[in-house]
Parts: C-alpha cells; sequence; structure tokens
C-alpha cells in the first residue's frame, strides 16, 4: 500500500512539474490558406477513433458545450478516516474493538475514469470511475474471524506492531464542477461536488508481529457490498482539499448498526 501511495504521489508530482512540456502538443490549424499552430492539451481516450484525442479541457475557454472524457489519472484523495459510531467519535461498547489508532487510519483514491459534459467554461458535469482504500489501524491485538455469520474476533497472545484492517471499493462519483475563469497564471479556483457509489472488491487484514511475521487475510468481513456517499472538494490549480461521508453504515452487521465512515484529506489533480 505505501509503494501504491508513494507511486502515486511520484505520478502527481511529475505530471504537474513537466505539464507544460509534457503535455502540450502543437496542433496545426489550416484556415483561409494559412497555417497557424496552437497549444493544446492531449489525454489518453478509449473509444473508437484516434487514442489519443484532443482534451483542452483545463485550458479551454470556449463558451460551447461539448463532451469530454477518456482514461485519466486524476484527483488523488490522500487523507484520515474516522468511524462516527451514532453521530458520535467515541465507539460504543459493541464496537469497542475496532478502537482504532487516529493518525494512522486512512484512506486513499483515485479515478482512472471520467466521461461528461462541459456546458462552458466554468460548469462541467462527469462519471468518474476509479479505486478507493479505507485503511483502519487496529489498536488491540485481535484479529476478526473470516467466513463467519457474525461480526466476532479473538484476542492473540502476541503483540502486533501492525494490525491493519481495511477495504477496498471501485467508486463510481458523479461530480459537479464549477470553477472561476483563469487567472494571470493559468490556474483556476474549483468546487466539486456530488454522490457516489462504491462496490465493494474485498476486505484485508495485514497483521506483523515479532512471532509470526507478516500475515494476510482476505474476506468480505461483513463491509458493505455497496455503499453510497457523497463528496466535496476545493481547490486552486490542482492541489485541493476533500471530505467524504458514506451515508448507508459501514458493515451489515446488526450489532454495528449505525456505525459509519468518513474521511478528508488533501487532493492531487483537480482538473
Amino acid at each position: 500500500m505505501k509503494r501504491l501511495i508513494f507511486t502515486a504521489l511520484m505520478v502527481g508530482g511529475l505530471a504537474s512539474a513537466f505539464a507544460p512540456s509534457a503535455f502540450a502538443q502543437q496542433d496545426t490549424v489550416v484556415k483561409d490558406s494559412v497555417v497557424t499552430k496552437k497549444k493544446a492539451k492531449y489525454n489518453l481516450t478509449i473509444g473508437g477513433g484516434n487514442l489519443i484525442t484532443k482534451i483542452g479541457d483545463s485550458t479551454d475557454n470556449s463558451k460551447k458545450g461539448r463532451f469530454v472524457g477518456g482514461v485519466t489519472f486524476t484527483r488523488v484523495d490522500l487523507g484520515f478516516s474516522r468511524l462516527i459510531d451514532n453521530g458520535s467519535f467515541n465507539l460504543s461498547p459493541n464496537n469497542e474493538f475496532l478502537d482504532y489508532k487516529g493518525g494512522k487510519t486512512s484512506t486513499f483514491s483515485f479515478d482512472v475514469l471520467q466521461f461528461g459534459y462541459r456546458f462552458n467554461s466554468n460548469f462541467k458535469v462527469y462519471v468518474g470511475g476509479g479505486f478507493d482504500w479505507t485503511l483502519i489501524r487496529l489498536r488491540k491485538d485481535i484479529t476478526i474471524a473470516k467466513n463467519s455469520s457474525e461480526f466476532v474476533y479473538t484476542e492473540q497472545p502476541v503483540q502486533f506492531s501492525k494490525n491493519r484492517f481495511s477495504s477496498s471499493y471501485v467508486h463510481i462519483p458523479l461530480n459537479f464542477e464549477f470553477r472561476t475563469n483563469q487567472s494571470s497564471k493559468g490556474k483556476r479556483f474549483y468546487v466539486v461536488l456530488g454522490p457516489e457509489v462504491g462496490f465493494l472488491l474485498n476486505g484485508k487484514i495485514k497483521q506483523v508481529s515479532d512471532e509470526r511475521g507478516k500475515e494476510k487475510q482476505y474476506d468480505s468481513y461483513h463491509f458493505q457490498s455497496v455503499r453510497y456517499g457523497g463528496t466535496v472538494r476545493i481547490g486552486y490549480g490542482g492541489l485541493g482539499l476533500f471530505t467524504k461521508y458514506y451515508f448507508n453504515d459501514m458493515f451489515t452487521t446488526t450489532q454495528q448498526a449505525g456505525l459509519k465512515n468518513m474521511s478528508f484529506g488533501v487532493t492531487f489533480g483537480l482538473n
């Protein structure tokens, strides 16, 4: 997971650092027998036609509406997760076994697809697609049972240096993007908000101890197979802040009714 986060940040940083030179292409336009050249941004897209299709979405000030989209690597969210137990950040007795280390309980997500419609330079609606991880660092030396009809756990006779309980989802957000006109530096302020739905890929437990070394287990662990929530992002240029809140319960079990998840942090690659 650390390697994945490091790779994402490196790619995002390189893309930002070299965007003017790496992504700017020369687009030749012939009009009235006069050949002119203009700079345009390109992005990799899927579907019929050429694999490389001009997007120009971040610099175009046209008032005309148009469809936009393709394969992308953007809206990289890196931050912290918090469990909310029936409106409280304090866990109830039914959920005390999920007591976690707040500074090491995190979230990580990014989008790899987006398709939508830009109505004008300041407003766009689009559907995205990507992946989302919630990583809970448990305080207690327990192991949550696999393939169990109830949410049960066993206390372990070892001390874990890492006891991480995590979930991974495919998420599909519907975003409404509002942005200002470009500044003299070519940047904009952004507000992006909308609902999203996620589909569970798997649950995972990763434990590290001196006695047992590294251990990994996979199961659904009663995570919701489908979750739904909302996201708000604000930012300037390619950098921003985000917060997410999921409206349905985190788990399907009756004992964990009312236990929800929220996250907040930094967004890289707003567009």
